[in-house]
């Protein structure tokens, strides 16, 4: 007998509380963003740009979701690795389009479910919109 594993996954409901929660996040400060949320293979469940973002910010903030979901950690690690040094991982091809600060995976009962990806202004602030959105979920 095969010993399946259960687990959470995101519902479009769900991502679409995230993403709302994250928009009311930028708002609150003025911020116009693209939001980004993806299923733990890194596929789109909602994408959000906020009037006067940049076209690039909804590339931008799903590339960070996706490296987030598929590497299963937050992408400021992708990138305080390179700015220390390690050049080569830029090389990996899958992930180096979304190594910013900004892609926050979303964890549930130990399980990545998927994860949230923001762009429009400072990176910290993308992270700051981003984790407002992940906690909509848990409240």
């Amino acid at each position: 007998m095969l010993n399946l594993i259960s687990r959470p996954a995101l519902t479009i409901a769900i991502a679409e509380q995230i993403s709302y929660a994250a928009r009311n996040e930028a708002q609150r400060n003025g911020w116009n963003v693209s939001i980004s949320v993806v299923d733990e293979g890194g596929h789109p469940l909602v994408l959000l740009r906020m009037d006067g973002c940049a076209p690039v910010g909804a590339y931008i903030s799903a590339e960070k979701a996706r490296s987030a979901a598929i590497g299963r950690r937050e992408t400021k690690g992708y990138e305080d690795m390179i700015n220390n040094g390690r050049t080569a991982f830029l090389a990996v091809a899958e992930l180096s389009r979304g190594l910013l600060e900004g892609g926050i995976p979303i964890v549930v009962e130990g399980h990545c479910v998927g994860a949230i990806g923001v762009s429009g202004v400072k990176s910290e602030q993308d992270a700051q919109i981003a984790r407002a959105g992940l906690a909509a979920l848990f409240a």
